[in-house]
Parts: structure tokens; C-alpha cells; sequence
């Protein structure tokens, strides 16, 4: 069971899901993926996970927090999570398959 590259499990903590929306595949046209990632995680966290992970060459990230809206159940208040997302730009000619698993 020995691999060439070992991946580091702290990879799988950066990246918690992808973000699939109409806009996110609109910047895929450009070769940019985007990713919802940890709350705590950097931009070198998030492009050595993404290297890692997917074995794609990364030229850039940028990342956002969308703030949680408060919404209304049964009359009550609450807030939904903040989401914290990454916009990864990936060299020409590296693409990234969002659809299937790690």
C-alpha cells in the first residue's frame, strides 16, 4: 500500500466540500474551481491542499466569508453558519472534476 506521494490527512480538514453553483461553473470557464474550506484555514493551506489532493498546479487563491443570514423558523430567530469560500485558479490546461469524490 505504499504511494508515491504521501497525502497529508490535514488536507482533508482544509477542504470541506466543493461549491457548485451557477457562478462557480461560470468561473470555471476561466480555470477557477471554487471550494468551501475550514474557517480557519490560509491561502497556502487551501492551494498545498488542493496540490495535494487533486495533483493540479495552482497559480492562485482568493477566499471570501459569506456571513450567515438571519433567517425565521416557526416565528423564531436564527442565524445560518458563516461559510468560508475559496476561489482556486488552476494553470492552463489543469482542470479539476468537481462531480466526483476524493
Amino acid at each position: 500500500m505504499a504511494k508515491d506521494k504521501a497525502i497529508d490527512v490535514r488536507h482533508y480538514d482544509v477542504i470541506v466540500a466543493p461549491h457548485i453553483t451557477e457562478k462557480a461553473t461560470l468561473l470555471s470557464e476561466n480555470n477557477a474551481v471554487v471550494f468551501k474550506v475550514n474557517g480557519n484555514s490560509t491561502k497556502p493551506q487551501i492551494k498545498a491542499a488542493v496540490e495535494a489532493l487533486f495533483d493540479v498546479k495552482v497559480l492562485n487563491v482568493n477566499t471570501l466569508v459569506q456571513k450567515g443570514k438571519t433567517k425565521r423558523w416557526k416565528g423564531k430567530p436564527y442565524t445560518r453558519s458563516d461559510v468560508k469560500k475559496a476561489i482556486v485558479t488552476l494553470a492552463e490546461g489543469q482542470s479539476i472534476d468537481v462531480t466526483t469524490g476524493i
